[in-house]
Order: C-alpha cells, then structure tokens, then sequence
C-alpha cells in the first residue's frame, strides 16, 4: 500500500500542476502524511535544473507551514489525533524518544532531525506536545528544512542526473553533514 502511494506522489512530478502538489505534498509530510517530497523534488529538479532553486523555495515553505500543524496537532490534539497518527505510521516509539532528547537538548533537536529523512511529522508535533517555544520551532524549523530542500536542489541542478544515485544511496549522508554544519556554525557564533 505504501509503495503504491509512493508511486502515485511520484507520477505526480511529472503532472501539469506539479509545483502545487510539490506544495501539498511538502505541507502534508509535515504534519501527518508519509511520502516525503523528495520523491517528487528530485525528478522535477532533473527534469527542469532552471526550477530547482524555486522548487526548493515551495518545499520549504509548504513544510514549515505544514510544520506548523503539525506543532498545532502536537499541542492541542496529541491524545485525540497525534498519538493515532504516530501509531498508524509505527513513529509512537520515536516519539518518546524524541521527547527524551528534547528534555536533554531543546532547540538542537529540530535543527538536526529537519535535516535529517527522519520522518519530520515526528519533530513538529513532539514540538507541539512538548510546548516548545513556538517562535524558536519555526525558525529552526525554516533553518533546517530550507538548509535540506536547498542542497538537495542545488546538487541535482549542478550535477544532474549523475548525482540522482549518489543522493538516494547516501541522502541521510549528506544531511548530517549539513547539519553538523550548521550546529557546528551556531556554536561558533555562540562562543564569539
């Protein structure tokens, strides 16, 4: 069933509206749905290398407001809607983990996890039912997941599709890195 909606968001790249359901897609992975939007960023980023950079704007911008629902499930809803939800994707587990970690590193947690394919839905409503500061969760949340739609969409426009392999192999690769980066990069402003 999962591969058959995968395959469905994935046709959807190739759809005359395709930018809008970049858009859907993006929001709704934030929040509740489990296709992530690189599956439909990346053959729309090969196909029109020019759009890449505006494909990625669309990601980030439909999953940090996608992320705010997801924070708005998480904190007002967690029994009645969250925790069905985290069940159904099997995500119930991380979710106390991730509130483990967040107890232990706060505002850290969201910059590496938006990163990162971790399934995003589980950083915005633990967020949400945690009663993060909202203002510090979205713009981590607009650091982190532009930082990650960005590079995926300027590799593919530089490299094309010679890159597509190397980035599916090793995607979570590349995001660590981007995110020690930018740990790496707030500590050293911090210690200035």
């Amino acid at each position: 069933m999962l591969r058959d909606l995968y395959n469905r968001v994935l046709a959807l790249a190739a759809h005359p509206r395709a930018p809008t359901w970049l858009g859907v897609v993006s929001f709704a992975e934030s929040s509740f749905f489990p296709i992530p939007p690189d599956a439909m960023l990346v053959p729309m980023c090969l196909a029109r290398p020019d759009r890449a950079l505006r494909y990625a704007a669309i990601c980030t911008i439909a999953s940090v407001l996608g992320g705010v629902l997801g924070y708005a499930i998480g904190f007002w809803l967690f029994d009645a809607l969250a925790m069905p939800v985290l069940r159904t994707y099997g995500y119930a587990d991380a979710l106390a983990r991730f509130t483990a970690w967040y107890d232990q590193w706060g505002v850290w947690v969201i910059l590496i996890k938006g990163l990162t394919p971790i399934p995003y839905k589980i950083v915005t409503i633990a967020s949400g039912a945690a009663h993060f500061d909202f203002m510090t969760f979205l713009l981590a949340s607009v650091v982190t997941r532009g930082a990650r739609f960005f590079i995926l969409a300027l590799l593919l426009r530089r490299f094309g599709e010679p890159i597509r392999g190397f980035i599916e192999k090793r995607l979570t690769l590349i995001t660590t890195v981007a995110a020690a980066g930018i740990v790496g990069g707030f500590l050293v402003l911090k210690l200035l």
